[in-house]
């Protein structure tokens, strides 16, 4: 059993028959009773994303995710296909289980598939990436000192908030978990 005390981003549980992941929560203490605890909820199965409150001492179920390292083939049709790297079994996702993590998919990148009785159910992404940036604003002499930033759109389609003096074909390390640019590749 979890109990609210224990959630974290991330937590995966059993939420009246449905598999749920804890995208954010937040902590809610008001005046009189007792606290409550607000969540963003994704449905593992069918993608939807949900907001549930609940009282401070709540319980849920959890659930056992298996692990398995796959790499990521191709993209085809709102299909995404993997292969596990042990039993070089093909694995079939569609766009709705892979969800925002395709904006930090490259063809043969490695990430692990979270499984749950044998049904693929989400994709656990490491927490940064190299990525290379296709398209983007030309810096000038003199923009480094300013502190600023820019778009710039990287081969996958995400658009990351970089320094100006960042140009296109730069590999940069982007964090997966909050979208972030961290550092540039060389």
């Amino acid at each position: 059993m979890i109990d609210t005390g224990d959630i974290r981003k991330g937590s995966t549980f059993d939420l009246d028959g449905r598999l749920v992941k804890v995208i954010d929560f937040s902590h809610n203490k008001q005046g009189r009773g007792s606290a409550q605890l607000r969540m963003t909820l994704r449905d593992l199965r069918t993608g939807s994303t949900t907001t549930h409150t609940v009282q401070a001492g709540a319980r849920f179920t959890s659930v056992r995710l298996d692990r398995a390292h796959v790499q990521f083939l191709y993209a085809e049709s709102g299909r995404y296909h993997f292969m596990d790297t042990d039993t070089f079994e093909q694995i079939e996702l569609d766009e709705s289980s892979v969800g925002d993590v395709a904006k930090y998919l490259k063809e043969n990148d490695v990430v692990d598939l979270m499984t749950y009785n044998g049904e693929p159910i989400d994709i656990e992404l490491p927490t940064s990436v190299t990525l290379t940036v296709v398209q983007t604003d030309p810096g000038f002499k003199g923009d480094t000192a300013t502190g600023g930033t820019k778009p710039a759109t990287m081969e996958t389609g995400l658009v990351v908030s970089v320094p100006l003096f960042v140009s296109e074909g730069d590999r940069l390390k982007v964090d997966t978990r909050t979208g972030d640019y961290i550092e540039r590749v060389y």
